[in-house]
C-alpha cells in the first residue's frame, strides 16, 4: 500500500521495503535540506546523489537531464594539444574568406545523423564478418540544433546506442536558431536533446559556456546562476545576445536578490563578453576537451552539444539575428567591423578598393600557416581527399545465370523469387560470395528469402542470445555475429541508410562489397527519394530491387501498396539503371550486366552507378531465353521476343493481314502474349510481341544520340533501329503510368500509342484491376484494333463488336 507521504501510488509500491524506517529518514533528511538550505540545494544534493550511484556501479536510472553547464569542468580539461592563439588565428583567417566567399551554405537536413549511424554500424559489420578491421575508425557526424527536428535525424538513435556504436560522434552546433526564429522559442533546445539523447541511450556531453563565464559561475555559491540559465527560454537568451548590459541586468540578474549581488560584481565589458560572445563551441579548448572524451568513451555512442552563436564575429547586424539567412552578403562597414572583431592586419583600403571584399592570406612565413602547414603534416595531408584504389572483382560462374536462362520448366515462379534463387547462388561464389550484403526492411519472408536465414545469418553484434521459436524447423530465424543478411525492422530509411554505407565501401574501405536492397515496389524512391540521391553523390554501387512491383500485382493490400509510377521517379536520377524484366533470364542478364559495369576484373572500367530492377509476385511459367535473342538486346532495352507467325495454335496469317507492334515489360508480357493470340484466332490481326526490360535505358541511349547529332555525329538511337521496317502501328503496354513507355514515343517512327495503369486503381482481384485500368488481353485486343482502325486496315465495326464480346462497350 501507498505510505503517507505519497499522494499517488508509485512503482516502487509493488517492491518489497525492508526497511521502511529506513526509506522515511532519508525522506526527512531530503524535506529538511529543501526546508532550511533551499530548493537549489536539495536538487543538487539529488543529482550529487545519483551520480555517485553510477560511480560506484549502482544499477539506478539515468537522469534524462543535467544543469545547464558545461559537462566537463575547466579544471578537468585535458592539455590542448597545439598552440590555442594560432589556432584561433587561423580561424579567423578562414573565417574572413569564407565570408568574402560564401553565405550560409545548406544541405539536405536530416540524412546526415542516419547515415552516420549506418555508417558506424556497418563498420562493425565489416570486423565481424572477417572483411576488414575498422575497430580504429571513428564516424563523425557534424549537424544542427534546427536540423534534428526532420524525422531521419532521430530516427535510429536506439539503434546506435542498442548495437553499443561508441565508434561513433554526434557533434550538434546549438546556435539556438533555425531559418526564421530560435529552434525552441519558449523552451530550450540542448536540454530537450540532452533528454532525447540520454533517453535513447547516447553518453551527452554539453559543451556551453566559454572560458569568460567561468569567472560567474564561481560567484555562484547559491545556485541561482545555474538555476536562471535553465529557466530562460532560448527566445529570451537570444535577445540578450543582442541587447546591452542595462538590459541584462534588468531582465536576466533582476530576477533574484542572488543574482543581484552576482551582478554587482560584473562590469558591463564583462557582461557583454559572456552573453554576446562566449560560447563553448567558439573555444578550441573546451572543444578538444570534449572531443578528447568522446573518443575516450567506451559502451554507447556520443554526442557533443556545443552552444554557438548565430553569426558570430560577423558583427551586431548578424549575430543573434533571426534575419541573417536572408543576409547574403556583408556591406564593407560590416566587412570592417568583422576585421576588428577577429584582430586581423586588413587595411581599410583593401576593402575600400576592391569591388569585391578579398581574400586574405597572413603571407607564406607567417607564424600561422607554418604551424598550420606543421600540423596538417602530422594528421597525414594538407587537406582530406577521396582515394579510391580500384579494385576489380573475379567474374562469377556463369552456371547461377545459366540456370534461370534454362527457364522453369512447367514450374510456375514470380521474377522476385527468380532473383532471391539467382543471389543465393551468388553468395555461394568462392571468390564473391562473401561480398554480397543482403539487406531487407522486415520482409525477408514476403520475398522468399528465408532460405538465407540458416546458410547466411541475419546480422546481430550480440549474436542470439535466446533460443528461437522456430528452431526445430528446417529455415529457423538465426541471427549471428558474422551474419551477412542485414534485417532492419520496418524502416526502409535505416534500410537505404545501410545500402549507401555498403555501396561505398570500395571506396571509404577499398573493399568492394555488393548490396542488393529489396524492398515493396512503392516504398521506395517514393518514401526515400532523397536518400537515393545522396546515394548518387556519394558515387554508390550496388542492386536496388523494387518487389512485388506495378499498380496490378498487389491489388488486396490497400492502393497504398499499388505502384504504378516508381521507374518514372527513378528516371530523374542519373545514376540510375532502370530495369523491368518480365522473366527470369531477363533478370540473369541484368544483374550479369550490372556486376561487368560495377564490379567488373578491369578496375578502371567499372561505373558508378547502381541497378534498380522492378520484379513481381506474379508466379507464372518462365521460358528459356528465346534464340536469336541476344545479352546485349536486353541490356539494352527491347528485343523481338515472340514474332506474330510463333502464335502456338493458329494458322500463319496472310501476308496481307494487318500487323501491329506490341511492346510490353515486366508483368505487362503476359497479358500482350495473351492478347497476340486472341488477335490472330479471331480476328485476324498479326501482332508481333517485344519485350522491353528498359524503357528508361532506351531513352538514355536515345538522348545520347540527340545529344552527338549537335555534335556533328549521325547516330541513329537504338530503339528507332531496333523497330526498323517493323510493320504497322506500335502499342505499348505495361503495369506502370502510360508516362513510363512514353518516355522512348519521339525516337519511334510508328505511330505510337500506349496502355498504362493511370490513376490509383482499386483493391480486387488482379484481373478486375487490370479491366479497371485496361490493360487486361482484351482491352488490349479492342486497343489494338482500334488503332488499326484508325489506318484503316481493320473494319470501325469490329471494334465496337470487340468492346461488346469482351464487355468493354
Amino acid at each position: 500500500m501507498p505510505d503517507a507521504v505519497h499522494n499517488l501510488p508509485s512503482e516502487l509500491d509493488q517492491l518489497p521495503d525492508r526497511d521502511p524506517q529506513e526509506t522515511a529518514e532519508w525522506r526527512e533528511s531530503l524535506d529538511a535540506v529543501t526546508e532550511h538550505a533551499g530548493a537549489d540545494r536539495a536538487s543538487y544534493l539529488v543529482q550529487r546523489t545519483v551520480e555517485h550511484a553510477h560511480d560506484t556501479g549502482l544499477d539506478v536510472p539515468e537522469l534524462l537531464e543535467s544543469p545547464y553547464v558545461n559537462t566537463i569542468p575547466t579544471d578537468a580539461e585535458p592539455a590542448y594539444p597545439g598552440d590555442e592563439a594560432l589556432d584561433q588565428r587561423i580561424t579567423a583567417w578562414n573565417r574572413w574568406n569564407a565570408a568574402a566567399m560564401v553565405k550560409f551554405p545548406t544541405v539536405s537536413m536530416g540524412l546526415g545523423p542516419l547515415s552516420a549511424i549506418y555508417q558506424a554500424r556497418f563498420n562493425r559489420y565489416l570486423t565481424h564478418r572477417g572483411i576488414k578491421d575498422t575497430s580504429a575508425s571513428h564516424v563523425w557526424a557534424f549537424l544542427g540544433d534546427g536540423e534534428m527536428d526532420e524525422p531521419e535525424s532521430t530516427a535510429a538513435l536506439a539503434l546506435a546506442a542498442r548495437e553499443e556504436l561508441d565508434n561513433l560522434t554526434f557533434v550538434i552546433n546549438c546556435n539556438l536558431q533555425r531559418l526564421d526564429g530560435p529552434v525552441r522559442p519558449n523552451f530550450k533546445i540542448v536540454q530537450e536533446l540532452e533528454a532525447q539523447f540520454r533517453g535513447a541511450g547516447w553518453n551527452v556531453i554539453k559543451v556551453l559556456w566559454g572560458s569568460a563565464w567561468d569567472e560567474l559561475f564561481k560567484l555562484d555559491t547559491e545556485g541561482a546562476l545555474a538555476r536562471r540559465l535553465r529557466e530562460v527560454p532560448d527566445a529570451q537568451f537570444q535577445t540578450y545576445a543582442t541587447r546591452d548590459a542595462a538590459y541584462i541586468r534588468e531582465h536576466f540578474f533582476g530576477a533574484s536578490e542572488a543574482l543581484g549581488r552576482i551582478a554587482a560584481q560584473l562590469s558591463d565589458e564583462q557582461i557583454i563578453e559572456c552573453f554576446h560572445r562566449s560560447r563553448g563551441g567558439h573555444e578550441p579548448r573546451k572543444v578538444f576537451a570534449a572531443y578528447q572524451a568522446a573518443v575516450e568513451h567506451k559502451g554507447t555512442p556520443t554526442v557533443i552539444l556545443a552552444q554557438t552563436v548565430k553569426g558570430w564575429s560577423l558583427g551586431p547586424g548578424f549575430e543573434s539575428r533571426n534575419a541573417n539567412h536572408q543576409m547574403k552578403k556583408l556591406t564593407k562597414d560590416e566587412f570592417r567591423g568583422m576585421r576588428d572583431v577577429l584582430e586581423l592586419p586588413i587595411e581599410d583600403s583593401a576593402i575600400d578598393a576592391a569591388e569585391m571584399v578579398p581574400y586574405c592570406h597572413p603571407g607564406a612565413d607567417a607564424p600561422e600557416i607554418k604551424y598550420l602547414h606543421e600540423r596538417r603534416r602530422a594528421l597525414g595531408g594538407l587537406a582530406p581527399a577521396r582515394k579510391v584504389v580500384p579494385t576489380g572483382l573475379p567474374a562469377p560462374a556463369e552456371k547461377p545465370f545459366d540456370a534461370l536462362k534454362k527457364g522453369s520448366g512447367s514450374q510456375e515462379i514470380a521474377t522476385t523469387m527468380a532473383f532471391v534463387r539467382l543471389v543465393k547462388d551468388l553468395m555461394r561464389e568462392k571468390e564473391t560470395g562473401k561480398r554480397w550484403v543482403p539487406i531487407v526492411p522486415d520482409e525477408a519472408r514476403t520475398f522468399g528469402m528465408e532460405s538465407l536465414f540458416p546458410s547466411a545469418g541475419l546480422y546481430s553484434p550480440k549474436g542470439q542470445t535466446y533460443e528461437p521459436v522456430d528452431r526445430d524447423q528446417l529455415l529457423y530465424y538465426k541471427e549471428a555475429v558474422s551474419g551477412q543478411i542485414l534485417n532492419e525492422g520496418i524502416t526502409e530509411a535505416g534500410s537505404l541508410a545501410d545500402f549507401t554505407a555498403a555501396a561505398t565501401s570500395y571506396a571509404t574501405h577499398g573493399e568492394p562489397m555488393i548490396p542488393f536492397y529489396i524492398f515493396y515496389s512503392m516504398f521506395g524512391f517514393q518514401r526515400t527519394g532523397d536518400q537515393f540521391w545522396a546515394l548518387a553523390d556519394q558515387l554508390g554501387r550496388g542492386f536496388v530491387i523494387g518487389a512485388t512491383a506495378g499498380r496490378t500485382t498487389m491489388t488486396g493490400e490497400g492502393l497504398q501498396h499499388a505502384d504504378g509510377h516508381s521507374p518514372l521517379l527513378a528516371s530523374t536520377n542519373p545514376a540510375a539503371m532502370i530495369y523491368d524484366p518480365a522473366f527470369a533470364y531477363e533478370v540473369a542478364v541484368i544483374v550479369k550486366d550490372g556486376l561487368r559495369r560495377m564490379y567488373g576484373p578491369d578496375a578502371d572500367k567499372q561505373e558508378d552507378v547502381f541497378y534498380y530492377l522492378t520484379v513481381y509476385n506474379e508466379p507464372k511459367v518462365q521460358p528459356a531465353m528465346p534464340e536469336g535473342v541476344t545479352e546485349e538486346q536486353i541490356v539494352k532495352g527491347l528485343y523481338k521476343f515472340r514474332d506474330a507467325a510463333a502464335v502456338e495454335g493458329t494458322s500463319p496469317a496472310p501476308a496481307d493481314a494487318p500487323r501491329i507492334q506490341l511492346l510490353a515489360s515486366g508483368t505487362a508480357i503476359h497479358w500482350t502474349t495473351e492478347a497476340q493470340r486472341i488477335l490472330a484466332e479471331e480476328w485476324g490481326v498479326a501482332a508481333d510481341v517485344w519485350s522491353a526490360p528498359s524503357w528508361s535505358e532506351l531513352r538514355r541511349e536515345a538522348l545520347e544520340c540527340d545529344a552527338a547529332a549537335l555534335r556533328g555525329e549521325e547516330r541513329v538511337p537504338y530503339v528507332t533501329r531496333a523497330l526498323e521496317g517493323a510493320p504497322g502501328p506500335v502499342l505499348a503496354v505495361s503495369d506502370w503510368m502510360r508516362a513510363v513507355p512514353d518516355q522512348i514515343s519521339q525516337w519511334v517512327e510508328q505511330d505510337w500509342a500506349s496502355l498504362g495503369t493511370d490513376g490509383f486503381g482499386l483493391s480486387d482481384t488482379r484481373d478486375a484491376a487490370r479491366r479497371h485500368f485496361g490493360v487486361d488481353p482484351q482491352s488490349v485486343v479492342v486497343a489494338a484494333l482500334a488503332r488499326l482502325a484508325r489506318r484503316g486496315e481493320v473494319k470501325s465495326e469490329d471494334v465496337r463488336k470487340a468492346a461488346e464480346k469482351y464487355g468493354l462497350a
